[in-house]
C-alpha cells in the first residue's frame, strides 16, 4: 500500500507539465515563460545582494583602502566623491589600513584628475602624502580596478577595503576579486544619492552584477560602456 502511494506521488509531482506534453507552440511559450521567470528571480536575488553588501562595513585590518573616483569640479570633489573621501578619513583614523589608493582619471579639458582631487582632500584632513598611492587614468570602474591591481602588485598589497556608494559596492568587490585582489567593502553612509535615485542605481547595479557574473565583468563593462 505504501509503495503504491509513493508511486502515485512520484507520478503526480514528477510528471512533466501539461504545456510541455502538449508540444508545439505551447511548449515554446512555456519554455520562454520559464526562462523569463528564472531571469526575474536571478535579478531579484542580485538586487537583494547589492542591497546587503552596500550595508556592510569592514573596518580592517587590510593592506590598503581604495576609494573609487567620482566627479570633481576643477579640483573640488563633488558631493558624491566627498562622501566617499570622508568615509576614507574615518577608516584611516580607525587604523583600518596603512595605505590609501585614490582612483580616477579626468574628462577632456579638466585640469585635475579625480585621483589628484581625492589626494588633496585627504591630505587636508590628515592623511600623509607618503601613505597615498595613485591610479589616475581609469575612466570606468573596471579600468580603475585593473590599474589598482597593478599598483597593488607593485607594492605587495593583497587585501583592500573598497570605498564607494552602497549601490556600487557589490559590483566593485566582484570586479576586484576577478582581478585577483582580496576585497572587502565599506560603503559611505553619507552619500547624497538617496530616495528614488538610489533605488534606480540599485536596480542598475543589480543588472550589471547579474550580467557580469555570466559574461565576466570586463566584457560587461565594454558592452555597457
Amino acid at each position: 500500500m505504501r509503495i503504491s502511494r509513493l508511486a502515485g506521488l512520484r507520478r503526480r509531482f514528477l510528471r512533466s507539465p501539461r504545456w510541455w506534453r502538449a508540444g508545439g507552440a505551447r511548449r515554446v511559450i512555456g519554455v520562454i515563460a520559464c526562462v523569463v521567470m528564472l531571469a526575474i528571480v536571478y535579478l531579484v536575488v542580485s538586487l537583494a545582494q547589492v542591497w546587503w553588501v552596500g550595508r556592510q562595513h569592514f573596518a580592517g585590518p587590510a593592506d590598503a583602502i581604495v576609494v573609487m573616483g567620482a566627479a570633481q569640479y576643477d579640483g573640488r570633489p563633488s558631493p558624491q566623491l566627498q562622501a566617499r573621501l570622508d568615509h576614507v578619513v574615518l577608516l584611516w583614523n580607525e587604523g583600518a589600513a596603512p595605505v590609501v589608493i585614490v582612483t580616477g582619471g579626468n574628462q577632456p579639458g579638466d585640469r585635475f584628475t579625480e585621483a589628484s582631487t581625492s589626494s588633496a582632500y585627504l591630505q587636508e584632513r590628515g592623511v600623509p602624502a607618503s601613505a597615498i598611492l595613485f591610479e589616475d587614468t581609469g575612466r570606468s570602474s573596471w579600468e580603475s580596478l585593473q590599474n589598482v591591481a597593478d599598483v597593488a602588485d607593485r607594492h605587495g598589497i593583497g587585501s583592500v577595503i573598497l570605498v564607494s556608494d552602497p549601490f556600487h559596492s557589490l559590483r566593485i568587490r566582484l570586479m576586484a576579486e576577478e582581478l585577483g585582489l582580496r576585497a572587502h567593502t565599506s560603503s559611505t553612509r553619507t552619500s547624497p544619492v538617496g530616495g528614488l535615485a538610489a533605488f534606480k542605481k540599485h536596480v542598475e547595479e543589480a543588472g550589471g552584477v547579474a550580467l557580469g557574473r555570466v559574461l565576466g565583468f570586463e566584457r560587461t563593462e565594454s558592452l555597457l560602456g
